[in-house]
């Protein structure tokens, strides 16, 4: 017999003849859906064919048909076994579970996604959310220890502050040594290289090498020494740093993404001029780490951008290099904790910090936090900014908000540092900050939590954020005029020796090193 063409490629073949259940709906419904020629029971010419081969295939279509019949039954079976309703449910958490209280209307896909996630989720939670004027909006283990994450870099930045001010700018100085001609462009001696900016970069070396150029060096037949605190490209090593600027300066060894940054900043500023020629400056020795020579002369001073550019690109990306740099320009941890502790009547026991980044494990309750945030905020207001000059805004600045809070109502309406920690202490997850509300009210809030997923602890701050603004007529975008964050550290100023001194005093009582 001629094998028939199998319509049924989802069903199992034997011999000739597809299998089916002709009792069951599935084997009733494929048999409806065949083609008129190849009906197995109603097919004329398929029947009488059977008649001519005799009685003897009939056993072997019945034990055919009755194979389908179990073979279709499995996937019921299957099925049945895996309902939702009898899948063993998960054990309970023994830790306090968090409850979030479903909003009257959320209409953005970012609030749907939240509610969802939100409704079962294990682990601590610290809320504190106060109106300006002091007053408690929500409260839940504000006087608990939580570990804050990288929302102790608001800590960070607010002691900078006050101790530089937000107009401080860190100043690199160049040094040679030797003796320079001019007309070959020849430095025989040593280029020394001293600061502590936690913001230098590619950009900012091939900027030296330029001005250098200015001067009308080009090469150096000594060494470039880079003193201890130096640092590039976010770069613990001053050895590896003194080699990234070592290479940076020759052109003809510059790494490609040296090239780029030079490129992009310069376009980004329209400085076209500062394109036509390729700065250079060939270093013919070694790279060492030592300090500047007593009988150095101080030939350039190159100064970052503004402390408060500095710190809107540290928080935007939560820097761990520049928070920790800039903490130790201050005075180091215990510094931090002692001036924080006195001036806000902060309580040893909580506030507890070990890293001025938030590596590691820390300790600050959400009535703490918000008594730091406050005194950021005020702290901004003397020097006539405000919080979106250093902070992140949600849904428009680059970063670690920039995919919260990014429906269209509430882009803008939040203004906030994260902290996230995946393995420490379970997992932790803070925002702090504050949020506008429809009315035009400001309200400032903390959320910590520990010990859970993280991404769930996200879903549920932006739903508890975003269930107080509907509680009050939604929200509402704060003033803010983004600008590009390779801008804030690109505004850096490069000038000839004046002397000897090229950092300035600080505004505070620490004396930068």
């Amino acid at each position: 017999m001629k094998p028939m063409k199998n319509y049924a490629t989802s069903l199992p073949v034997v011999g000739s003849l597809p299998i089916c259940n002709c009792q069951s709906p599935i084997g009733r419904n494929f048999l409806e859906s065949l083609p008129p020629c190849l009906d197995l029971l109603s097919n004329t010419r398929f029947l009488n064919r059977q008649t001519a081969i005799g009685n003897r295939q009939w056993p072997r279509i019945l034990v055919a048909l009755l194979v389908s019949l179990v073979w279709l039954q499995q996937p019921a079976i299957v099925g049945a076994q895996k309902r939702p309703e009898e899948i063993p449910k998960p054990p309970v958490s023994t830790t306090t579970p968090t409850a979030p209280i479903s909003p009257s209307q959320i209409t953005t896909d970012q609030a749907e996604s939240a509610s969802a996630e939100s409704q079962v989720m294990y682990g601590l939670q610290g809320v504190l959310v106060e109106s300006l004027d002091g007053k408690t909006v929500a409260a839940q283990s504000a006087e608990e220890n939580f570990n804050p994450a990288s929302a102790i870099k608001l800590a960070t930045a607010l002691v900078a502050l006050r101790t530089f001010g937000p107009q401080h700018r860190f100043a690199t100085g160049i040094w040679i040594t030797g003796t320079f001609d001019k007309v070959t462009g020849t430095l025989s001696g040593n280029l020394y290289i001293s600061g502590r900016d936690p913001s230098f970069h590619y950009e900012h070396g091939v900027m030296i090498a330029r001005q250098l150029n200015t001067l009308g060096i080009r090469t150096v037949t000594g060494n470039l020494v880079v003193a201890p605190g130096f640092t590039m490209n976010f770069n613990w090593s001053a050895r590896r740093s003194g080699e990234q600027l070592y290479d940076t300066f020759d052109s003809t060894l510059r790494p490609g993404e040296a090239s780029r940054a030079w490129l992009y900043e310069r376009t980004a500023l329209g400085d076209h001029a500062s394109l036509q020629t390729i700065p250079s400056v060939a270093v013919m020795g070694a790279v060492e780490v030592n300090p500047v020579a007593a009988d150095a002369k101080l030939v350039l001073s190159q100064k970052s951008s503004k402390l408060v550019d500095i710190l809107k690109v540290l928080l935007c990306y939560s820097n761990n290099f520049m928070a920790e740099r800039l903490g130790d320009s201050v005075g180091g941890l215990q510094s931090v904790r002692r001036q924080l502790t006195n001036s806000l009547g902060l309580s040893s026991s909580g506030f507890m910090i070990s890293s001025l980044s938030g590596l590691g494990v820390n300790r600050v309750s959400p009535r703490t936090m918000m008594k730091i945030f406050r005194a950021l905020r005020e702290e901004l207001r003397k020097n006539k900014l405000s919080t979106t000059d250093i902070m992140p805004v949600a849904g428009i600045d680059p970063g670690t908000l920039q995919d919260r809070f990014t429906g269209p109502a509430w882009r803008a309406s939040v203004i906030a540092k994260t902290g996230t920690l995946i393995r420490t202490d379970g997992g932790v997850s803070s925002l702090v900050g504050q949020m506008k509300t429809a009315g035009g009210e400001t309200l400032l809030f903390v959320i910590m939590n520990r010990q859970g997923s993280v991404l769930r602890f996200r879903l549920n701050q932006d739903y508890l954020v975003m269930q107080i603004q509907n509680s009050r007529g939604g929200p509402k975008a704060f003033d803010y005029k983004p600008h590009l964050l390779a801008m804030k550290l690109a505004d850096i100023q490069s000038l000839p020796s004046v002397g000897d001194e090229y950092e300035p005093a600080l505004k505070g009582p620490v004396t930068s090193p």
